[in-house]
């Protein structure tokens, strides 16, 4: 026991303000366990921003938003990836990473973005625009991304739109970004319906009442949240951006409106800055513990892979958004 709480202090320490202590006894021999697994399978752990604090600095090789997660994965050198996020994530490890083996905690760690919309959806959809290119987020399956000429992320998805040089785009499948992206460029946007089933339950009413009960509140919004939320915010950005901004910025007070997780894993960097918190949890992104991690890793299972002519194809679209700078 002595010798895994010496292997877990560092991360015990990091987050002694978001994690009470008492917890940690149960959380420390799963961690210890994933390093030593990690060292024997020649792995490494991508863990996205809306993980839990206990695996985002607790067992995480690689942390970030889609984008920066997807240019890492592309370089690393492992054997192994696991993918601590979400099935789509998975995916497009696997897609710029076909040698590897991928691993995803859990299977059913899905996402209701890349469930909104279909490869069939698509090909509808070109049909009933011919000739204009479709701008899929990566938040989609690798099949609806084989049907799509470029990808993007909320991070940079004006400058994939703009790199494109044409007067119209079909975007996919993100209807609050897609607005927001409107308002950013003047390419004609034809969006889809899709909502992040956490973001679009944020509404503006709800932002300024924090604003009334919190003095010097600085609020950063993610660009899936609904219009009148983005209105009300002092800064609109992708999670990393978000992070950038609390980071550089060091307000007093901040509310990040996003995945309520990410506000616990920037408070241990951060700890003079005060969050204040409208919990809004992914059922999804939870589905992803480190007991299941620990299987993974134990078991090489579940395993993430992609028919090869739809991987083809899709991975087309995501080094076409690599390329853009």
């Amino acid at each position: 026991m002595a010798e895994v709480m010496e292997q877990t202090a560092a991360a015990e320490q990091r987050l002694k303000d978001v994690i009470p202590p008492i917890e940690w006894p149960a959380l420390e021999p799963d961690i210890d366990a994933i390093h030593r697994l990690k060292a024997e399978r020649n792995a490494v752990i991508l863990a996205h921003n809306y993980q839990t604090p206990e695996i985002f600095h607790g067992v995480a090789d690689i942390v970030g938003d889609s984008l920066a997660l997807a240019r890492r994965a592309a370089e690393t050198d492992a054997d192994v990836i696991v993918q601590a996020g979400v099935h789509f994530m998975a995916e497009t490890s696997k897609l710029l990473c076909p040698e590897k083996t991928v691993l995803i905690p859990d299977l059913a760690a899905g996402c209701s973005l890349a469930e909104s919309i279909t490869a069939a959806d698509v090909r509808a959809l070109r049909e009933r625009h011919p000739g204009v290119p479709v701008v899929t987020y990566v938040n989609t399956s690798a099949a609806v991304k084989a049907e799509s000429d470029i990808c993007v992320t909320s991070g940079n998805a004006v400058a994939v739109v703009e790199s494109l040089g044409v007067d119209r785009v079909i975007f996919l499948p993100d209807e609050y970004l897609a607005h927001y992206v409107a308002l950013q460029t003047d390419v004609q946007i034809i969006a889809w319906q899709g909502h992040c089933e956490v973001h679009e339950r944020f509404t503006g009413d709800e932002i300024r009442a924090y604003r009334q009960a919190h003095d010097d509140l600085m609020v950063i919004a993610h660009p899936e949240c609904p219009p009148d939320v983005l209105d009300a915010a002092d800064q609109v950005g992708s999670t990393a951006q978000m992070i950038h901004a609390v980071k550089t910025r060091q307000p007093r007070r901040v509310l990040m409106v996003t995945e309520c997780s990410m506000s616990d894993n920037v408070a241990a960097e951060v700890p003079e800055v005060e969050f204040v918190r409208p919990c809004n949890l992914c059922p999804h992104m939870k589905r992803i513990t480190l007991p299941k991690i620990r299987q993974a890793l134990e078991q090489l299972a579940p395993r993430v892979e992609i028919d090869p002519g739809v991987a083809d194809r899709a991975r087309q679209a995501v080094t076409r958004m690599l390329a853009v700078q």
